[in-house]
């Protein structure tokens, strides 16, 4: 594999992926061209593939390993973790009334005000569009609501200005639920029942978190067809160390 040869089949496509380096202001520093300058550069674009352009927060593909992560350790731990969904209301009006350019810059000042509200341990998304994602692990079900009302209130009280004569506020509308313990969920499964939580939050008049409770998170029937698979007593027929130690 040549790094000469940027444009060859065979070769690493070196110079465009150093130009998509630049232009993000991410390129390595001038040095030679050896193993540790190349772990520069895939680092970087590592990075960078994770992060979403506008806000430098986490993006989807990122929220998605968090999420498997998560399921697997609170099936293996027992311990709590809450996924919170955050959607700004009625942003459709803000770019309406203000232009996309005001908008870019609302979901930017969202970002930098959930960023304050949150553990170097959690991951901060940005889900798409105007709506943002928070994996919280290590979060018991008694700190949840608070830890939503913080975000929610700090956004609300933040006054977003555009270098301009602009000057608005806007609201996020927050729901929430907890992976449930000792049980082999999906990160689906899991992020749906959140999406049920916002949308609730939207219908009795946004502006507003609503949680899952801990205690009512039952465990679904595609959830235990998962717990059943992973057993190794799913089957009679199990290997053979299994079946020499049955007694006839």
């Amino acid at each position: 594999m040549s790094l000469s040869r940027p444009n060859a089949p065979e070769g690493l496509q070196l110079e465009a992926a150093l130009q998509l380096l630049r232009r993000a202001g991410r390129a390595p520093a001038p040095g030679p061209r050896d193993g540790a300058w190349l772990q520069q550069v895939i680092d970087a674009l590592c990075d960078l593939s994770s992060r979403d352009a506008l806000t430098g927060l986490a993006n989807r593909r990122q929220l998605e390993m968090t999420l498997e992560h998560e399921v697997d350790r609170v099936a293996r731990s027992g311990e709590s973790a809450l996924v919170l969904l955050l959607d700004i209301d009625h942003f459709k009006r803000v770019n309406d009334t203000y232009g996309h350019a005001v908008g870019d810059v609302v979901l930017q000042a969202v970002a930098a005000c959930l960023q304050q509200c949150v553990r170097p341990m959690d991951t901060l998304v940005r889900y798409g569009g105007e709506e943002f994602a928070i994996v919280l692990p290590s979060c018991p079900p008694v700190f949840g609501a608070a830890v939503a009302e913080r975000m929610r209130r700090t956004v609300e009280s933040h006054v977003i200005r555009d270098g301009a004569a602009t000057a608005l506020s806007v609201t996020l509308s927050a729901g929430g639920a907890f992976a449930p313990p000792w049980v082999r969920s999906s990160a689906k499964l899991w992020m749906q029942r959140a999406d049920a939580q916002l949308y609730r939050a939207k219908a009795e008049g946004r502006n507003r978190s609503c949680l899952e409770p801990a205690a009512v998170s039952n465990v679904s029937a595609e959830e235990k067809s998962l717990l059943f698979a992973a057993s190794a007593f799913a089957s009679l027929d199990g290997p053979d160390e299994f079946q020499s130690t049955r007694q006839p």
